[in-house]
């Protein structure tokens, strides 16, 4: 059977996104971008239209603008907790690399923090991905997982339920 292509915009925007993530490598820090309806944006700033190639322009396509500069913190929910959007906004993408080990090796992690990091980054089964969380603000969602040890784009794992708990604080950030 021949892979269908991908059509639906967040798809596309949240596959864009992370191969451009993918290019700068491993070991980055968590990436935000906003995701913005790419006529409306086009609306706003006719100049980019030169920069964009057919695919761009489709019937609702989205363009992600990565958002830099994120403050410093301690942890993910601290960040996403504080964030908002415009209205101008449609959707949000967030990239992060984590460490995954078994189930069996989360249980035996000591209780400080800096000993249990230590424990998982030298655990012999530990694998690295990076996450890239992608929801639009009428609450469709689209997760990508890429493996360290199987770098390449056809080797992306795609689903609506690889990081459930991402996706709700993704949501979050839309919601009054």
């Amino acid at each position: 059977m021949k892979p269908q292509p991908v059509i639906d915009p967040l798809a596309v925007a949240a596959l864009d996104t992370e191969r451009h993530v993918a290019a700068a490598g491993w070991d980055q820090p968590a990436r935000l971008f906003a995701l913005v309806r790419t006529a409306d944006l086009l609306e706003r700033e006719p100049q980019l239209r030169d920069q964009m190639g057919p695919a761009d322009l489709a019937d609702g396509a989205l363009t992600a603008i990565e958002q830099e500069g994120l403050p410093a913190t301690s942890s993910v929910e601290t960040l996403l907790g504080r964030l908002a959007w415009p209205a101008e906004v449609d959707g949000c993408a967030f990239a992060i690399e984590r460490m995954v080990v078994p189930p069996e090796a989360e249980r035996e992690l000591p209780a400080r923090g800096d000993d249990a990091v230590d424990q998982l980054a030298a655990h012999p089964d530990r694998k690295d991905v990076r996450l890239l969380v992608a929801v639009l603000r009428d609450g469709a969602s689209i997760c990508l997982l890429r493996q360290r040890d199987h770098d390449s784009d056809d080797a992306v794992a795609t689903g609506k339920d690889i990081a459930p708990g991402l996706v709700a604080a993704l949501r979050a950030t839309f919601e009054d």
